[in-house]
């Protein structure tokens, strides 16, 4: 059995759907302010296109961990 984190950053486009970035294998320690402040980041360098326009707002961040368990074929 392993595991797999990922950290999701999720933000809401010009018509207010929902966009969501994942990043593999995040740094451990990650905290919520240096989360929030990279998001910022990317809200204010507009350096994403969407299919609903622009990245306006960063909604929040999440921590993702899969578990995968290997079937013997």
């Amino acid at each position: 059995m392993t595991s797999d984190t990922d950290l999701d950053l999720i933000f809401k486009n010009a018509t207010g759907k929902k966009v969501v970035l994942n990043i593999e294998e995040p740094k451990s320690g990650l905290t919520k302010a240096e989360i929030d402040a990279a998001m910022q980041v990317i809200v204010d360098s507009n350096v994403f296109a969407t299919s609903g326009g622009d990245i306006v707002e960063a909604v929040g961040g999440r921590l993702r961990t899969t578990t995968l368990d290997p079937i013997a074929a």
